[in-house]
Formats: structure tokens, sequence, C-alpha cells
């Protein structure tokens, strides 16, 4: 890596989890259900610590984020066929969960701020009658929560947040993933609670929260979910849902449980990594940051920049750069999605042509992940390599950055 950082390094496995999986292990009793229980598994109790994490009154563990995503727009009413609103800044996975309803992305252009634009999204609800958005926290960008709340109820607009970018943020004072009908959470191994793979759905509508215990396997043995419905909510819908077998796993949980409180301690280390990276690209010509609002509360494990002006072919010697110097760079203008990376005409089903700008926006975007722990130097020699790429570029003439 050339002395660099790195940048693909997953927040490390606390002692406690492991110590719990050893544990769990030794008992055998890895599903996730027991028919004679003697105690809450670690996935009910996982459950009731992140509802109050959250604010909200049930939270629904699951194997993924995109199952969450999907188990929401399925307790949503969403039905196969249906116009779902969603930000065109995002990733695979997101217009995947519409994808996988059968229903069909319409998407909504987004600022330079890599925010939903919210003119486009009054517009795009009107034109298209879409009655659901899929709101993406994209790279842990948040838009401004209460006017897109107040839009969506003049607009009669259900809200469901995508929020694995964004555990452990707020916007005024307010977590992401308590201002919609459901929030969606990821604990992948890059995300803010790492268990290789996961995901939470959060919500207050017991009839969701009811459809999602149902849908993701309880075998009627819901009473030992974390946080369930009253009966009556249970007892309407335990004949009505389909077993998708989605839930989380014992396993997954008991590597979870020990890392919740761990949550302000990383979103602070990434935060001041974050800053310190992007201070010093702000001072270089050729980049253009986004703006961050004084009502976001981020947790920003990654930092994102545009080279403005720069063609593609410059914006591949750019990353190539960058990548030969050991700093591991992502780059969403690809002709095809590459590693973690995509944009509007790389998503089965969507328009791209309905986002120009997004699509302009995204052909010079970058960004690159943030390992916790990183030292003032290594920040600083990040930027440097990034500032040194882009100068090869700026004294070509044809980037700069944005006023």
């Amino acid at each position: 890596m050339g002395g660099v950082a790195d940048l693909g390094r997953p927040p490390e496995i606390p002692g406690e989890a492991l110590a719990d999986v050893q544990a769990l292990l030794a008992t055998a009793r890895l599903h996730r259900y027991a028919e004679s229980p003697t105690q809450p598994t670690p996935v009910a109790v996982l459950e009731r610590a992140f509802a109050g994490l959250i604010g909200r009154r049930y939270a629904v563990a699951l194997n993924s984020c995109g199952s969450a995503m999907f188990m929401a727009l399925k307790g949503a009413g969403v039905c196969p066929g249906d116009p779902v609103l969603m930000n065109a800044f995002t990733l695979g996975p997101v217009p995947g969960a519409v994808d996988h309803i059968g229903a069909r992305p319409v998407l909504v252009e987004i600022t330079e701020d890599l925010t939903i634009d919210m003119d486009d999204l009054r517009a795009k609800a009107r034109s298209s009658g879409a009655r659901h958005l899929l709101l993406s926290h994209m790279r842990g960008h948040i838009c401004d929560m209460d006017a897109l709340a107040a839009l969506c109820e003049a607009e009669g607009i259900s809200l469901i947040e995508d929020c694995a970018h964004t555990l452990g943020a707020f916007w005024a004072g307010q977590p992401t993933g308590s201002f919609g009908r459901a929030g969606c959470f990821s604990f992948q191994s890059a995300k803010h609670v790492n268990t290789g793979e996961g995901g939470i759905l959060a919500t207050d509508d017991p009839d969701l929260a009811a459809q999602a215990i149902l849908h993701s396997g309880s075998y009627m043995l819901y009473g030992q979910n974390g946080t369930v419905p009253p009966s009556e909510v249970m007892d309407h819908w335990k004949t009505r849902c389909a077993n998708y077998s989605l839930r989380m796993s014992n396993l997954v949980a008991a590597l979870a449980l020990p890392q919740l409180p761990l949550i302000p301690e990383r979103v602070a280390d990434w935060n001041a990594s974050h800053d310190r990276i992007a201070a010093r690209l702000a001072l270089h010509p050729g980049f253009a940051l986004p703006h961050r609002p004084q009502a976001e509360a981020y947790a920003q494990s990654s930092v994102q920049f545009r080279l403005p002006g720069a063609s593609a072919a410059q914006m591949a010697r750019f990353v190539a750069a960058v990548r030969n110097a050991g700093v591991m760079v992502k780059w969403f203008g690809t002709e095809l999605p590459e590693g973690y990376t995509s944009s509007p005409p790389h998503w089965i089903g969507a328009d791209a042509s309905l986002v120009p700008r997004a699509c302009a926006i995204q052909a010079t975007l970058c960004d690159i992940r943030i390992p916790l722990g990183l030292s003032a130097q290594e920040c600083d020699q990040i930027a440097d390599t990034l500032m040194k790429a882009a100068s090869v570029l700026d004294k070509e003439g044809t980037i700069h950055g944005r006023a």
C-alpha cells in the first residue's frame, strides 16, 4: 500500500462480542427461535436495544438491509407494478429492493450536495402518481428532513428511510430512521456495526412490524421476538404472510449487541478523520465537496468529492494515479458498476434519462472509505495523494472547484 493506511479495514470486533459468540457456539442454540425457550435469544435482546436506540416502538432483525427495505416496502403496501420514488444517488441494493417486490423505480434528481432535490421530488410524485419514497441517506448525506417530512405529508407520500450509512446520525437532534414509516439499517462489515452482514427494520407501525416479523420467518413463535405488536394485530396478519426466511441469526445478533454502545465513539473517530481530509481537499481548486448543513449531525465513514469539468478519460487517469499511490478511491462514473459504486445507468428497470443532472454529478464523483483509528498524519497523506493527482488534471485547465 506504499505506506498509506488500509482504507478497507473494517471496524474491529470487540472482545466482548467474541466471547459472547464463543459462549453461544458452546450451547449449539444458533437458530433464531427455540421450541422451549429458557431466556430471550440474542436476536430478541438486540431488537429491544435497537428500538430504544432509534426511539421506535418496534425493531425487526433481518439478514440484511436489503431485506429490511424489501420488508418495509411490502409492509407499506407496495405492490408489483407500483411506482416507487427514490433518489438517484444510492447503491444497487436500493433499486434492487424495489425490483425484488416487482415495483417500478421512479428516479429523482439530486443536488450538488448529494441529497434529494425537493422540487424534482414533488414534480415526480405528481407526474408518476407514486405514493411511496424509498429515501437513501447515501454515503451519510442527510437532506433537510423537516422539509422532506412536510413535503411527504402534503403530497400523501409514505417515507421509508435507507439508513445503511447513517446509524448514529441525526437531523436537528432526531435520529435518522425515525422520520418515516420505517427506517432500514445495515450491519455489513464496513458499516457502523460490523457483523459481516445483517440488517434491522425500525418502525412505529404495528401492522408493518407484524408483517415483517411473520414474513421474516417466525414459525408462529413470534412471541419470542424482542418487540411484538399487540396480539390482535398479530392475529390479523398471521395467516396472511408467507415465510421468506429473512430473519437474523443468533450469531449475528451476538456480534452486534456489544457494538451498539460503541457507536458514538466510532462516529466521533470517523468524523474527525473525515473533517480533516475534507478540510485539506477544500483548499484545492480542483475539488468540489458537498455542503453540510448545521442541522445535520453526520456519521461520516467515507469522504465524497467531485472533480467538476473532468472528462471520463481524465477521471479514469485520476483514479488510476490515486490507486497506484496506494489510496483506494472509488468512482461513480464508471461504464459498469464496480465494487461498492453504482449509478442510475447501472440499475435494472430504472430510467436514467429522468435524472440527467444526477448522472452528470456522479460522472465526476469519487469517494474513499475511512477506517477507524486513522492518525492525523495518515489523513494528511491521503489528502496529499488525492491533491497531487488532481493537480495533474488541473494543469490541463479542464477542472475547477465549485464557487
